[in-house]
């Protein structure tokens, strides 16, 4: 699968977002209660904000998937973890679908990750998933995550996780 990525446009794309924000499926995001308003200025203020970035991946030009950087100096985790220089923190998200495509949420971290790391400034990769999500443990450590310790956010308990350029090139390379 090869995706391409645009950025997102939180007054075109709400009504997309929100579907997908919304859907049980996508529970970790915490969304669930959201207007299409909400969603619509909650990525206005990303779209503003110089350390928050969102991105649409597109598979044949088509959204597939929601794709969130962050400088971890600034956003999420602030005083929970000493950042590094060349630390980027991430998101991701894929809506629920009729037709799941066995392999396609792999498919779609692996293609998040590959395109921070396009980025030669970028060391490594912080995420901060829920410590109860163990499907995205599982794919993030598919893609070279090392899990450090779990870590109280306001909104949730995270597993901190780090993937490093070459632990994620060893566990792709086929």
């Amino acid at each position: 699968m090869r995706f391409t990525f645009r950025p997102l446009d939180p007054l075109k794309d709400a009504e997309l977002l929100h579907s997908w924000v919304t859907h049980p499926k996508a529970a970790f995001w915490m969304m669930q209660d959201a207007k299409q308003e909400d969603v619509e200025r909650a990525y206005m203020e990303i779209a503003g904000d110089e350390h928050h970035h969102a991105l649409l991946g597109l598979l044949d030009g088509e959204p597939a998937f929601l794709m969130e950087t962050y400088d971890p100096a600034h956003r999420e985790l602030v005083g929970l973890y000493e950042p590094e220089p060349g630390d980027v923190g991430m998101h991701f998200l894929v809506p629920p679908t009729q037709t799941p495509v066995h392999g396609f949420t792999r498919a779609v971290i692996t293609a998040v990750v590959a395109r921070l790391f396009e980025d030669p400034a970028t060391a490594r990769i912080v995420v901060e998933p829920d410590v109860r999500n163990k499907a995205v443990h599982a794919l993030n450590e598919a893609v070279g995550f090392v899990p450090e310790r779990e870590i109280r956010k306001p909104e949730k308990k995270a597993l901190l996780s780090f993937c490093t350029r070459e632990r994620f090139e060893r566990a792709v390379a086929v």
